[in-house]
């Protein structure tokens, strides 16, 4: 089997996806039986590029039911954890705008009754 591009994995759906990935695990058993009786040396070549090839058809299949979920979950309240945008700790911990901007009572009085003086310059 030639190298898979994953471009055209992308296009397959998810039963053919599941199909292409037992054919190249059926290859791969193949293989290995071939090179424990001793099989041909472009059999034992072969092992790596359907292990590639493999991993590859894994990759496809978890980005789309990745993608799968992130729509499923795209306007609700709460998302997984896993799906969440990856930030540092400090970040995600870090107070909202609103929660930053709010000021209290004391504040709100202190700015009202003494605001910033403005000064015109003569000129």
């Amino acid at each position: 089997m030639a190298r898979i591009k994953v471009h055209e994995l992308r296009g397959k759906s998810k039963a053919e996806l599941q199909a292409q990935l037992k054919d190249l695990k059926n290859e791969l058993s193949l293989l290995r039986v071939a090179k424990v009786t001793g099989g041909a040396p472009n059999k034992l070549s072969k092992i790596k590029v359907v292990r590639v090839s493999i991993a590859r058809v894994l990759t496809v299949i978890s980005q789309k039911q990745k993608e799968a979920l992130r729509e499923a979950y795209k306007n609700k309240k709460f998302i997984p954890l896993d799906l969440r945008p990856k930030k540092t700790r400090a970040i995600r911990h870090r107070l909202t705008k609103h929660q930053d901007s709010l000021k209290t009572e004391r504040e709100k009085k202190k700015e009202m009754y003494f605001p910033m003086r403005k000064y015109a310059i003569k000129a």
